[in-house]
């Protein structure tokens, strides 16, 4: 979802494997990291540190959305056996989801 929507605001577009080595630059380059934005650009690759950084306020700015429930769940179908128990079925899906917590701080060069 993210990155299909980034890609409709302006973000560019990125492949699979530019997204993947974006996560994994981001674990890398914190936003205490001295030229951050260069560094995950060059771990990337095709991109510039200004696309990277716009990415990451895009994703941000998504996980926000979803956080606050601006971004509804979607309704899954369960695999064998019902639902009867207390919890209802969005109750149960906001369990099984686990979104990690970014920093906004983006002042960071």
């Amino acid at each position: 979802m993210a990155s299909s929507s980034m890609s409709s605001r302006g973000s560019g577009s990125w492949t699979a494997k530019q997204n993947k080595d974006f996560e994994r630059a981001l674990a890398v380059y914190d936003k205490d990291t001295p030229d951050r934005w260069y560094n995950v650009a060059k771990a990337v690759g095709g991109k510039t540190a200004e696309e990277v950084k716009r990415h990451y306020e895009l994703l941000v700015e998504d996980v926000k959305h979803i956080e606050s429930g601006q971004v509804p769940f979607p309704n899954y179908r369960t695999t064998g056996g019902n639902s009867r128990g207390n919890a209802s079925d969005d109750e149960k899906r906001h369990k099984a989801v686990s979104i990690p917590h970014f920093s906004s701080d983006l002042t960071t060069s």
